[in-house]
């Protein structure tokens, strides 16, 4: 999935990649730039012990803006399974860089 968005008023595009890991089971992030340059590989969609946790928060020095993973469907899951990221999980991708 490609993103374009701006950080600092400037133009930024970006490829998101996800894969389910069978053997850890749970999804990763892989952010890639517009030339398809890696930035970030495989972090983990982990929600972290508070529920939401900005998964690029120890990335900051990358300035691309901040990722939660939301449990939009009251599921009692913590993270989302091989089926339900999507439809019980979603992504937000907050553009403002973490400070």
């Amino acid at each position: 999935m490609t993103v374009t968005g701006q950080i600092d008023g400037a133009p930024l595009t970006l490829r998101f990649g996800f894969r389910f890991s069978e053997m850890e089971g749970y999804w990763v992030l892989s952010i890639a730039d517009q030339f398809g340059n890696p930035l970030l590989d495989s972090c983990p969609l982990v929600t972290g012990d508070e529920g939401a946790a900005n998964l690029l928060e120890q990335h900051g020095y990358l300035r691309i803006g901040s990722i939660f993973v939301i449990n939009v469907s009251g599921v009692s899951q913590d993270l989302p399974g091989i089926g339900n990221l999507g439809v019980d999980f979603a992504l937000l991708w907050d553009d403002s860089p973490s400070p």
